[in-house]
């Protein structure tokens, strides 16, 4: 049974983190949309531009870490604060940019950077903590879902941005609207106290402790590892799509309206990813998405390629997009609680990170070593049934409660 009514209070954290999370992962969504404009622009191969955003994705994931532990020590807002203003400074090297390291350190390290304090590892936590455990994997959806509609709604405005301003005005364009994300942040203050109203002191004795039962728990690990699959997806399919549509034939702005669907179609999935998971094995909730994730893109492969297949992919996709992350945070929180939420999911996410520098790179690679992007795709395929296995022999219970045999190093 549900709990009383959550106060106004709440619920508008809850608003702010979600308009917050919409800005954050649109914003990001749109970098695969500048792949052609600055291969045109400088002569760059997709290899170097790859590579540029895969130090993107590596550097949030390593900064995620730093961003969630100083977050559990000092506060969520300080961290969104900075995040957006790293997001913004980092989107503005980019802009005009015509050397390969300003590149590397605009687009990649401080993007990167700015992502990690502003997403979902530092926000969801926040969402988290102001609501009761029987609400705990509604609001993880929901925050979820935010960022997929940010995918949706900015990915054509970044494209309309770019025919309008040109590839640099866009991203000047883009480096203003990160920094309203600072104004959002100052709501989720609340959500240090905790949904009891009182804020937490955090013990350097009790974080180590929980640090210390982590490291030992084999669940974890083995969420931690399965999650670089999803990170492996995400990540080229964001870059890549744009880039492989076009060589396929068809306008640019297929492409933008590819991603725009995938992030509509997982509102209603990360939603409902929220919502089952809730109610069923989380486990078993993310074997299904990477069994749907292999079908989907075995299919893409094995079919013709047309504006059909492309749509229909597109929204299978999106279903299972960031359908991964409320049954996986809330893993995180039923092994280990919400308190150092923040870090712990910073390190499974860390993981996802290093997936999706990987695929982001391996496309620019291979493409440029074999001009074809295919091994790419069916390598997607292996690697989400290697995932699917690693999940099923998880624990959904507390960390505490787990047999000592079963965490010991």
């Amino acid at each position: 049974m549900r709990s009383a009514r959550l106060p106004a209070a709440t619920w508008w954290l809850i608003l702010c983190g979600s308009l917050l999370l919409m800005l954050s992962f649109g914003l990001r969504s749109s970098f695969g949309l500048f792949v052609q404009p600055l291969n045109e622009a400088n002569g760059w191969g997709r290899d170097i531009i790859g590579l540029a955003l895969a130090i993107q994705n590596l550097s949030w994931g390593v900064i995620a870490v730093l961003a969630g532990g100083l977050a559990d020590r000092f506060g969520t807002v300080r961290v969104l604060v900075g995040g957006a203003v790293l997001y913004a400074l980092g989107m503005w090297m980019t802009a005009d940019v015509s050397q390969i390291w300003v590149l590397h350190g605009g687009a990649g390290l401080l993007v990167g950077a700015g992502v990690a304090g502003t997403a979902f590892g530092i926000v969801l936590p926040a969402m988290a903590r102001v609501v009761d455990e029987s609400r705990r994997q509604w609001v993880l959806g929901i925050g979820t879902a935010a960022g997929s509609m940010g995918q949706f709604l900015l990915a054509p405005v970044a494209q309309e941005l770019i025919d309008w301003l040109g590839w640099s005005g866009a991203l000047n364009a883009m480096a203003l609207m990160s920094l309203t994300m600072a104004l959002l942040a100052m709501p989720l203050a609340a959500s240090d106290k905790g949904s009891g109203g009182a804020a937490p002191i955090a013990t350097p004795g009790e974080f180590a402790a929980t640090l210390k039962l982590a490291r030992g728990h084999v669940s974890y690990w083995l969420l931690t590892a399965g999650f670089f699959v999803c990170g492996f997806h995400l990540a080229f399919i964001t870059v890549h799509m744009p880039a492989f549509l076009v060589d396929a034939g068809f306008d640019a702005k297929v492409g933008a309206w590819s991603i725009s669907l995938i992030g509509l179609c997982n509102v209603v999935g990360a939603y409902m990813a929220g919502v089952i998971s809730g109610r069923a094995s989380k486990r078993l909730v993310l074997i299904a998405i990477y069994a749907g994730r292999a079908v989907a893109i075995a299919l893409f492969m094995l079919l013709p390629l047309s504006l059909t297949s492309v749509l229909a992919f597109s929204c299978a996709m999106g279903f299972l997009w960031l359908a991964t992350v409320p049954p996986t945070t809330g893993l995180v929180a039923t092994m280990f609680g919400t308190r150092y939420m923040a870090t712990l999911y910073g390190v499974v996410f860390l993981s996802h990170q290093v997936g999706s520098f990987t695929g982001v790179w391996l496309g620019g690679w291979l493409y440029e070593t074999t001009g074809s992007y295919d091994g790419v795709w069916w390598s997607g395929v292996a690697l989400s049934l290697v995932t699917m296995a690693l999940h099923w022999p998880i624990r959904e219970t507390a960390a505490v409660d787990e047999p000592k045999a079963a965490v010991a190093t």
